[in-house]
């Protein structure tokens, strides 16, 4: 398994200790967001900041985020153009972007006029920069991008699927009624837990989102196992936002731990 880690898992530390963490817990790859209400690797330049992601053996397979990339504008192309431009001094393999999720721009036809002018429209910025971006639907019902077929069919429409990659994101999938998975079309795997018994699944927010243990509502084993039978062998990165999880004394103890089941889990097949 390739095990990444989301730098909102572990938010408070900094950019040098959550990189320490990382390669403690026997990560391949980090993903560094820009959404911490701090700079971007702490104020580092990208180019160090890579080095030293390189210095412990990880590489950076994302850096998050564009927002809300999906409502085309003059600061839209400029915020994706600056994020490309810092994950190639970086040598991120990535940038994330992310749908409006306000419940604006949700209808159909909107939302799917919407998707096409934002990715034509950022495609030959990848081409360019020959960089990946990876699209995140959101699973909320407030969402304008909830479905990852939909995503799927507007990236085939472009004969874009070399430059655009899908986040499969097992909260996400279980917010948007599950469905099909993408193996070939997805370039991540992000896994986090709900266990709070008396939320329905439309209760669900990111504060929610847990470590992985027996209580999970959300079958994270269950869909890493279907992806991984239908090929996938990309990153499989935690991403976990709630307060609970920001503030463990022993955060490396507790991952691990979660880690752990996870493959015993597999394994158990």
């Amino acid at each position: 398994m390739f095990w990444a880690l989301n730098q909102i898992t572990a938010p408070n530390l900094s950019y040098p200790d959550f990189l320490d963490l990382s390669a403690a817990l026997g990560c391949g790859g980090v993903e560094v967001r820009n959404d911490l209400q701090r700079q971007l690797f702490d104020g580092i330049s990208p180019s160090e900041a890579g080095t030293m992601a390189h210095d412990r053996g990880l590489r950076i397979v994302g850096l998050s985020q564009v927002y809300p990339f999906n409502f085309w504008s003059e600061d839209i192309n400029s915020k994706v153009q600056d994020l490309i431009a810092i994950a190639k001094d970086a040598g991120a393999e990535t940038i994330s972007l992310i749908p409006r999720n306000e419940g604006i721009g949700t209808e159909e036809r909107e939302r799917k006029d919407n998707l096409n002018r934002s990715l034509t429209a950022i495609l030959p910025l990848l081409e360019e920069a020959d960089l990946v971006a990876l699209v995140e639907p959101l699973g909320f019902q407030r969402s304008s991008l909830r479905y990852k077929a939909e995503l799927v069919d507007a990236i085939n429409a472009l004969g874009a699927a070399h430059r655009y990659k899908l986040v499969h994101d097992t909260f996400h999938h279980a917010l948007a009624d599950g469905g099909s998975v993408f193996p070939t079309h997805t370039g991540i795997v992000h896994i986090s837990a709900v266990i709070d018994p008396a939320l329905r699944l439309d209760q669900m927010e990111d504060e929610h989102r847990v470590l992985v243990d027996s209580r999970d509502r959300l079958d994270n084993i269950g869909q890493i196992r279907a992806l991984q039978a239908a090929g996938y062998v990309g990153p499989v990165s935690y991403e976990c936002f709630s307060p609970l999880v920001h503030s463990l004394d022993r955060p490396r103890e507790a991952i691990k731990s979660s880690l752990d089941f996870i493959e015993a889990a597999l394994k158990a097949k």
